[in-house]
């Protein structure tokens, strides 16, 4: 009876967690794959319009420019995550200093606890085309003619949100979370292998590739995986930094997917567009999971 009794209880006190789980995610969930086969503007009753929302999203000429420039996002911020931030967390292991050591691991995580918008806004200065600061220092280094409007112009918009924080590892997006996965990654190496690896003349570059980067593959598959859904997800430092524009040259699923819902109230519209993210994503996710093997997961 004690045992019955403590049992209630425990369910009882994750009944909070299950209600908000079901109430915030699982049923927004279903009900925009439910509201993408209507015209539905997000107050009055839908019209049940069958597959015409995903129709009409397949020959959208602003989904097509959209996927094609969030391919590229992902293309750049995948390419920042992993090499970057694994290039400082290889430097700071190697540091023998511990003190040395601490104080890099402080100074390029500290900028995590910055808010976003202040480092987009800050950006956003960087980029201006008359005092901004990119500008400045190429005028300065005697390359004026490169100087022009990065976030308005249409063949650099895109490029120019993707390159937010580099070359800095932390920051913006999971870069200083991508820094403490790979160095915690590095240092739960047992010491034996780097001792054998030495024995046998792995050294330098050569241990690098053929030690250190096999057993942290899991975390560069985590690493992946997040990027790809944080990216593919994202479009606040799109909308802050360009609207998507000039034009549509910088537009994103996700900002177009807000636009649609609360611009032109076609939330059905809107739900169609997410549907297929999730499945995108879902797909991309299996993928990486099962090409990406880890030291530990890779068969005999």
């Amino acid at each position: 009876m004690a045992t019955g009794r403590i049992n209630r209880a425990a369910y009882l006190f994750i009944l909070p967690t299950f209600a908000a789980l079901i109430g915030l995610k699982y049923y927004p969930a279903a009900s925009a794959v439910y509201h993408s086969f209507f015209q539905w503007d997000g107050a009055t009753v839908g019209r049940f319009v069958g597959l015409a929302n995903y129709v009409q999203l397949f020959r959208d000429e602003i989904i097509h420019v959209s996927a094609i420039n969030i391919v590229k996002f992902i293309i750049g911020r995948v390419a920042l995550n992993l090499v970057f931030p694994l290039l400082a967390a290889k430097l700071v292991f190697h540091v023998r200093h511990q003190g040395a050591a601490y104080l890099y691991r402080v100074l390029l995580t500290a900028p995590i606890v910055v808010p976003v918008m202040v480092i987009l806004l800050l950006w956003k200065f960087i980029y201006h085309p008359y005092d901004g600061l990119l500008n400045q220092l190429l005028e300065a280094v005697g390359l004026g003619a490169w100087r022009r409007a990065w976030l308005g112009d249409f063949e650099t918009a895109l490029y120019a949100v993707i390159g937010l924080g580099f070359p800095w590892v932390t920051g913006i997006g999971s870069a200083g979370f991508a820094f403490l996965i790979y160095l915690g990654g590095l240092q739960s190496i047992p010491r034996e292998i780097f001792d054998a690896a030495a024995v046998d003349g792995a050294v330098s570059l050569r241990r690098f590739f053929r030690v250190e980067l096999p057993m942290i593959a899991s975390q560069l598959k985590l690493i992946l995986i997040l990027t790809v859904i944080n990216t593919m997800e994202s479009y606040v430092p799109v909308m802050v930094m360009t609207g998507g524009g000039p034009g549509v040259s910088s537009m994103v699923p996700g900002l177009y997917l807000y636009e649609s819902a609360f611009l032109y109230d076609k939330f059905g519209y809107a739900s169609a567009i997410g549907v297929v993210m999730t499945i995108i994503l879902l797909i991309v996710t299996t993928i990486s999971q099962r090409s990406i093997k880890s030291y530990s997961e890779a068969e005999p």
